[in-house]
């Protein structure tokens, strides 16, 4: 920045100094005018013996080395006060945009949260129950399966074992075909089974049957309890997980949300007293004054005379 002539104590006021420029380049104009319009010669015309003045004669002014150093000198104070108006008004610009340092106060990062999804489990289905079957448990399974499926199907009411019992009663002694047009021939008809021993057989394959449908009940029941009991144990984990990571979100906020009050109110604390300071600088340079350099007291006080007294 220029050095400029602003002091607090004596001077021009901001006003002052806007007029005297305007004064000093007006009174320039008025010298330029002057100045402008010589020449070297005079123009006369005789018409009729009357003498008709072609150009005027205007010589150079006596003072006109006067008048040159006066213009100079005009411009030379209208710079002066120029040069200190715009110091003035770009310190006050300056002042006016300043913005508090905000550089001590630390502002919390933003807390990286807990994604709760992180380690929880899925839940398993019955797949995963019968994994969990020993080598034997699996075997004895597969076996009682298959003698309850092939038992269970030989003694159905569909079954081979019931179409027997259901068709013995009603077997005849004796049966006719013809072998020949118009005659019969009788078919002798031996039966070899009897209505005790297919029921015996089948009672005994029927508590067989149920001996085995009762352990493929058993392991289908015990895979679903265990597939049930690990699903509990995962909601149990899963719910743990979230609880646990909403706690530790919640904590990791209010610990950001404090830090983050407190160093907005620093913030605020500084831009406070950074504001009072700005006013107080603003009212000071608002309130300086051009201190005339003596090469120019002269021209100033030609024209400051002129000013009204409002514009101290």
């Amino acid at each position: 920045m220029k050095k400029n002539s602003l002091t607090p104590n004596k001077g021009l006021s901001l006003s002052q100094a806007q007029s005297i420029s305007n004064l000093c380049n007006q009174s320039a104009i008025e010298i330029v005018a002057i100045l402008t319009v010589v020449n070297n010669l005079k123009k006369v015309v005789k018409i009729n013996k009357e003498e008709k003045v072609l150009i005027r004669p205007k010589p150079l002014p006596e003072n006109v080395i006067e008048l040159l150093k006066k213009k100079a000198g005009l411009h030379a104070c209208q710079a002066f006060l120029m040069e200190n108006i715009k110091a003035k008004d770009a310190m006050l610009k300056l002042a006016r945009t300043a913005t508090a340092d905000l550089s001590e106060v630390v502002y919390p990062e933003k807390p990286k949260f807990i994604d709760s999804t992180v380690g929880s489990l899925a839940q398993v289905n019955e797949d995963w129950g019968w994994e969990q079957l020993s080598a034997a448990e699996l075997n004895e399974y597969l076996e009682a399966e298959a003698f309850a499926a092939h038992i269970g199907q030989f003694i159905h009411k569909d079954g081979i074992l019931t179409g027997l019992r259901t068709e013995l009663p009603n077997i005849p002694s004796v049966d006719w075909i013809v072998i020949k047009d118009g005659e019969k021939t009788p078919v002798d008809i031996t039966v070899h089974h009897d209505a005790k021993k297919l029921l015996n057989i089948h009672n005994e394959l029927a508590t067989t049957h149920r001996e085995y449908e009762q352990r493929v009940n058993y392991f289908k029941a015990k895979v679903k309890n265990l597939t049930t009991a690990e699903n509990a144990r995962i909601a149990k984990h899963n719910a743990d997980l979230q609880n646990s990571a909403a706690k530790t979100n919640n904590d990791l906020q209010v610990t950001f949300e404090t830090q983050m009050k407190k160093a907005n109110e620093q913030a605020n604390d500084i831009r406070v007293e950074f504001e009072k300071t700005r006013q107080a600088k603003i009212g000071e340079i608002a309130a300086m004054r051009i201190n005339i350099d003596p090469r120019f007291q002269a021209t100033v006080n030609e024209f400051l005379t002129k000013l009204p007294d409002s514009q101290e």
